[in-house]
């Protein structure tokens, strides 16, 4: 930390943020431009892909399933509901939504670089070389996040939720927002999600959080873990569900992170 960061004063630092701030939502609004006139991609290739049987999820499924010897139990067939939109703004509010979400996961890294530039001056140098990669290491948890989210938690939980029936009079017609809810909101939740490993990496490398604390407190987590699943999914039991284990199974893998990360300051 230089001098000269010490010598600013809050309203300095006020401003500094508010740059960065304003250079991230550029780089935000300048994707979500791109992936609002690129619909069809947007539309067409991602969020209404889940749909087609032949979506990679339901090939793989269908893969496993034949090769256990289960015949088709696994294997998805024709899309057991229909889209349709019920509002006459719903399609164009899909498509600005989307856009937006789109916007902000393609320009994750360069927002997080941003946040990281801000708070960088803070830290002591040896902090800094700890935190090398940092940039990196959150795009590649919070991308993978995604992809989880998105062909594994998304089909799973539309094609349980669109298959159900309470009767057979009942046939299923799902809005187009409801769906897109799904997919984008399941998506980005576990790319959120998928951050915890680096967040008690920070948290133990400063001496802010201890694996024994972690598991002291896991029954608590869990609660938590269920409150948070409500909380970043559509209003259904089985999001929640789906979302809830692998994030139950991240607080597993950030509490042997922690420890290992103690038993390295031990050493030194």
């Amino acid at each position: 930390m230089n001098n000269k960061d010490l010598d600013m004063s809050f309203l300095d630092h006020l401003e500094v943020l508010r740059w960065h701030l304003i250079r991230s939502g550029l780089a935000i609004l300048f994707f979500s431009v791109l992936a609002f006139i690129f619909k069809e991609i947007i539309f067409d290739v991602i969020l209404l892909a889940p749909k087609d049987p032949n979506f990679l999820t339901y090939k793989i499924l269908c893969f496993i399933s034949k090769n256990l010897g289960m015949g088709d139990a696994l294997c998805i067939g024709e899309s057991p509901f229909s889209l349709m939109n019920i509002s006459m703004s719903g399609q164009f509010s899909a498509h600005i939504t989307s856009s937006l979400y789109a916007g902000f996961i393609i320009a994750f890294p360069y927002v997080f670089w941003e946040f990281w530039r801000f708070i960088t001056p803070a830290l002591k140098d040896g902090e800094t070389k700890l935190a090398r990669g940092v940039v990196f290491f959150s795009s590649v948890l919070f991308m993978f996040g995604i992809l989880f989210g998105y062909y594994v938690i998304a089909p799973l939980a539309i094609n349980f939720l669109g298959s159900y029936q309470v009767s057979e009079i009942v046939s299923n017609q799902i809005s187009l927002s409801s769906f897109v809810s799904t997919v984008t909101t399941v998506s980005f939740a576990n790319g959120i999600i998928f951050e915890l490993p680096m967040i008690v990496y920070f948290l133990t490398k400063f001496g802010l959080l201890t694996p024994e604390f972690m598991r002291t407190y896991r029954k608590h987590a869990m609660i938590v873990t269920l409150i948070l699943s409500a909380i970043i999914t559509p209003p259904d039991i089985t999001s929640q569900v789906l979302v809830s284990f692998p994030l139950i199974l991240l607080y597993e893998i950030s509490i042997k992170i922690s420890s290992k990360v103690i038993k390295n300051k031990n050493k030194i």
